[in-house]
């Protein structure tokens, strides 16, 4: 596949806008056309990145000059478009979550099979060269028998008023998207499918705090794993700062990174930074790794479309598929029943 032409269903998720101005540079990709319900924001990104609006997903995906879709509409819709796109042999990149619920997330995954097209979820998290680094440390032994790790993913779009009443608020809808938590959430809760596997159980606490959306805003989520690793999960959409995003402790060692999600990328740091540092039982100083921090949560986002493009044209099998896509729906879906329901939940739900 040397040329590969590109639509896009939908810009309600505001990735795509990374995703859209990664793509536009890249040789031998060209973005052809989209829709979009909202005309106005389909318009404007139409006559920023030079491809056609057409008005209907159909007239999108029925193009023989498109090879792929990414889909970015809000999450409850993704099964539709999944289901169009697959069943016209469109190739896809999907926004996370995946869906809402289970059911959809079967969905796709039989749309998938039955389509035989390659399809990828867009977790930027696995590729960050320092999240790389991590699972490698840890694959290595490097801290011994883990024990408990405590992985932060914070942002802080509730304290901005645009996102809050703008046409994103349709992310703390319930119907469209459950709540803040389960669309944020869902990043490090793959982190944690990608290091550690499934989980065996849940235990969490999920709520509207300091804001006024109808949803949540801030949660926790304790993860029991195989072995009886400990994993705490803390998600907030009214951080301000931060620095330490996660530390993995074990029977030899601990290994610390800093500057990994969105208020400590944005946060003043001291000249020097580093952004992962491991100490060894018996180690005298720490050892760091001197890999580098992205400036911003943007950074990061658009590091998808590289990765993807290489396997759409078969130069890696590097992709995070439908099923694993429903694995941290899972995980956040039983993190809200236990916050509703007041109890330990055990998985598959």
């Amino acid at each position: 596949m040397k040329r590969i032409g590109i639509g896009i269903l939908s810009h309600a998720h505001g990735h795509v806008m990374a995703y859209s101005r990664v793509l536009q540079k890249m040789e031998g990709v060209e973005l052809v056309a989209a829709w979009d319900d909202n005309e106005e924001r389909g318009r404007a990104a139409a006559d920023t990145y030079g491809y056609a609006l057409r008005p209907s997903p159909e007239e999108v995906v029925e193009d023989p000059s498109i090879d792929a879709v990414i889909v970015t509409s809000e999450t409850n819709r993704h099964a539709g478009h999944v289901e169009l796109a697959a069943a016209a042999g469109k190739h896809i990149l999907c926004q996370k979550p995946m869906a809402t619920t289970l059911e959809d997330c079967d969905r796709i995954i039989a749309a998938v099979r039955r389509s035989g097209v390659k399809f990828s979820m867009a977790y930027q998290m696995r590729q960050d060269p320092v999240n790389q680094k991590i699972r490698e440390l840890l694959a290595e032994g490097a801290v011994g028998k883990v024990a408990v790790v405590r992985r932060r993913h914070c942002i802080g779009v509730l304290l901005n008023p645009g996102f809050v009443n703008g046409p994103s608020r349709w992310h703390f809808d319930a119907e469209a998207n459950v709540g803040m938590f389960f669309d944020d959430a869902n990043h490090p809760a793959d982190w944690y499918y990608w290091i550690f596997g499934r989980p065996t159980s849940v235990t969490a606490t999920i709520d509207r705090i300091v804001s006024d959306i109808p949803t949540d805003d801030n949660g926790v989520a304790v993860y029991r794993f195989e072995g009886g690793v400990i994993g705490v999960l803390y998600n907030g959409s009214t951080t301000v700062a931060g620095v330490n995003t996660t530390e993995i402790d074990g029977d030899e060692g601990t290994l610390i990174q800093d500057y990994g999600d969105g208020p400590s990328t944005a946060a003043p740091r001291p000249p020097g930074a580093v952004p992962l540092r491991l100490l060894r039982r018996g180690d005298s100083e720490w050892t760091t790794f001197d890999l580098p921090i992205p400036a911003s949560q943007g950074d990061r986002i658009s590091a998808i479309p590289a990765p993807w493009v290489a396997y759409l044209r078969g130069e890696t099998d590097v992709h995070v598929s439908a099923e694993e896509g429903r694995v941290s729906v899972e995980m956040v879906l039983g993190a809200y029943i236990s916050a509703k329901e007041g109890r330990r939940v055990d998985f598959p739900l």
